[in-house]
């Protein structure tokens, strides 16, 4: 095998092991990219379900401030 043969063949791997970790890479974003999208939509989930649950304890509140109200008079 001459010179040129492995510069040739040292030229392909590199660029095979160039190429896979441009694949790599991507698939790097790609899961970035997915596990920000989760996390927001858990984010939202919780910041709902906290209103939720704030407004049904204010509900709550109110009717048993009415009720006292309603037996004081």
């Amino acid at each position: 095998m001459g010179i040129k043969d492995q510069f040739q063949d040292k030229a392909q791997d590199l660029a095979e092991k160039a190429k896979s970790r441009a694949g790599d890479k991507d698939k790097m974003r790609e899961r970035g990219s997915q596990a920000q999208d989760d996390l927001r939509e858990r984010g939202t989930r919780a910041r709902d379900e906290a209103s939720e649950r704030s407004s049904q304890a204010r509900d709550t509140a109110r009717r048993q401030r009415d009720m006292d109200e309603d037996h004081e008079i």
